[in-house]
Parts: C-alpha cells; structure tokens; sequence
C-alpha cells in the first residue's frame, strides 16, 4: 500500500514562519531554515513552504531564504507564493523547490497550469486551492484568503488537474488554525472529483485527527498541518506510530 504522508507547512511572512487562525492574526514562531532542517531530521515525509503575504503584496518570493531553507532538506519540499508565470516555476526549481504550487496565480491567468505542467511535468505542478463555505457553497478565495472569486471550488480544482495539477492541496479556511479537525467533508467532494493525490490541509489539532482523517477518506494522500508542529502539540515520530498502530499505511 502507498504510505500516508505527513507535511508540515511553513507559512513565511517577511522571513518568518508565521501561523493564525482562519488566514488571519498571524503571530511570530520561528526562522524558516532552523524548523525546515528539525522536520527533515525528524520524520517529516515532505515539506512546503508558502511565502503567503508575497501575491497580496504584489511581489516576488523571498528566493534568498527559500535557498537557504533548500539546502537544509533532504525531503521534497514544496513552494507557493506569487507564482504568476512559468518564469517563477524556473526561478524557484532553481532555488531548490521540487515543486511549484500554484493559486491565485493561476486564477488570474488559468494557462499557467497547462503551460507549467507542459514545460516540467505533472508531477512538478501543485494546486493550492484555498476554500471557504459561502452561503453553503464551497467557493474558491484568492490573496492568501481575502478575496472571494466567486468560483466554485470542486468545479475549478476538476478543471486544473484537467490541465494538468498534478496534486491538489485543499485548504479549508473555515477549519484553518481551529484545531477541530479536517474539513471531512470539503476533502470528500474533492476526492470524488479528481484521481490525483489530494492533501488535506486545516484543521487539525491531535493525532486523533490524522486517524480519523485517513480511515474515513482513503482517497486522501497527505495531511498538512503548521501550528500543532511548530509548537510541539504532535510529534511527528509519534504520529506515525499511531498511525502504523492504526493499519494505516506511514513511512517511520
């Protein structure tokens, strides 16, 4: 069976791993570098880093730091933030990234998937799709989740892997940072949707969560989580025991 991986996420802001609640009262917790070398060292399966403020700020991504935290690792690692053009997919492969993740870059100009994918691969491109319930809707927002476009989401996430997404991340805004638990049902209408590896990223708060997560949506590849990490709430060597205990599948 393919093992379940677990990926903490670096929310970089100004050079600093950030984290807060419902993409919003971000607060300070570490130097991107020093925690990317910790979970490399311990049993972090991949890696992604997001430069979340650069696409509302209208700049390019912090490639010096990106570097940096490159050379550090030894899993693969993902990176997202302002990715507009098939020149920022070479600026950071370049950097050290093994793949592109891709959001309100690529809903400004919906090409960019098809053109990423055709120049590195499918396996190069990674949708990052930030969702949040509207009216019972589940819609897609843009600019690290300040604005809403209006679209729907399992529609836009189907038509990028049609593209060629290679995986889709699901962040759920409504449970991001609550630590309640995934988005169930959010990740169950993706599933559905598409037959490439979905990432399941909100949410959790306990090992418990992770469990319920994979026994209850098998389609689900990955379980993304930031704060619960950072701040030492579930070690990831742990994690992976309970989840080996479980019968579910974990790379240890």
């Amino acid at each position: 069976m393919i093992t379940k991986r677990i990926i903490p996420c670096l929310d970089v802001k100004n050079g600093r791993v950030v984290k807060g609640v419902n993409f919003a009262g971000l607060g300070d917790v570490a130097s991107p570098v020093e925690l990317a070398k910790y979970y490399s060292a311990h049993g972090a399966d991949e890696l992604v880093f997001y430069d979340i403020t650069a696409s509302a700020e209208g700049r390019a991504l912090f490639t010096d730091i990106l570097t940096e935290t490159a050379r550090q690792v030894f899993i693969p690692l993902t990176v997202g933030g302002a990715i507009n053009t098939t020149d920022d997919f070479d600026r950071v492969l370049k950097c050290g990234a093994d793949k592109v993740s891709v959001n309100s870059g690529t809903i400004r100009n919906p090409s960019l998937v098809k053109e990423a994918a055709r120049l590195y691969g499918d396996q190069c491109v990674v949708l990052s799709v930030d969702v949040k319930r509207v009216d019972g809707v589940f819609r897609v927002f843009a600019k690290g989740g300040r604005e809403n476009t209006g679209m729907e989401a399992v529609a836009w996430i189907r038509r990028c892997v049609a593209d060629g997404a290679g995986e889709v991340v699901v962040n759920s805004i409504d449970t991001d940072g609550v630590k309640a638990g995934f988005d169930l049902e959010m990740l169950d209408a993706v599933c559905r949707a598409v037959s490439v590896p979905v990432i399941a990223s909100g949410g959790a708060g306990k090992i418990e969560d992770f469990l319920t997560l994979f026994r209850t949506l098998p389609g689900v590849d990955a379980g993304l989580a930031a704060s619960i990490f950072h701040f030492g709430e579930v070690d990831i060597p742990d994690l992976k025991r309970a989840m080996a205990d479980a019968g579910i599948p974990a790379r240890i």
